[in-house]
């Protein structure tokens, strides 16, 4: 079996699947999660919970790597934290997994949630379809990044 994720709220741990390489087609629709400065989930809206199998209870309070796949390199998350820790928008191609190891393919946005001070108190992401030539060259990129970090 996969990687174990520990909630914080509930204290359960949360095993990874294996992969399993059949895709899931996103079909649009707004899918949006709202995390902490630390990446722990405080918002998963239903779309989000029904394409990845989780619940609203074993989402709220994990990291949100827990839709992870491993096939993503590490190099595309140090490029987007950089980027949304110094409050900008960030834009990308990602394959993620659901709770049964299957894949999805999304394009993810993220932005920085501001406090009336204007300090970072979270992100925002949404996702949407990705054109298929772009996220073929993307998962092409990071085949060749992933087989680097090794």
């Amino acid at each position: 079996m996969g990687k174990s994720i520990k909630n914080i709220i509930t204290g359960k741990e949360i095993t990874k699947p294996d992969p399993i390489d059949e895709e899931v087609p996103f079909d649009g629709g707004v899918m949006i999660t709202e995390t902490d400065t630390a990446g722990i989930i405080t918002y998963a809206n239903r779309k989000f919970r029904e394409l990845t199998g989780y619940s609203k209870e074993e989402l709220i309070g994990s990291p949100h790597s827990i839709n992870r796949h491993p096939d993503m390199p590490k190099a595309a998350f140090k490029g987007m934290w950089e980027t949304i820790k110094n409050g900008n928008y960030w834009e990308g191609y990602v394959k993620n997994m659901t709770s049964e190891g299957k894949y999805y393919l999304v394009v993810v946005w993220i932005k920085p949630k501001l406090d009336e001070e204007g300090n970072i108190v979270g992100y925002i992401a949404g996702r949407k379809i990705p054109d298929r030539d772009a996220m073929d060259r993307a998962l092409a990129q990071y085949k060749t990044m992933k087989a680097q970090e090794k």
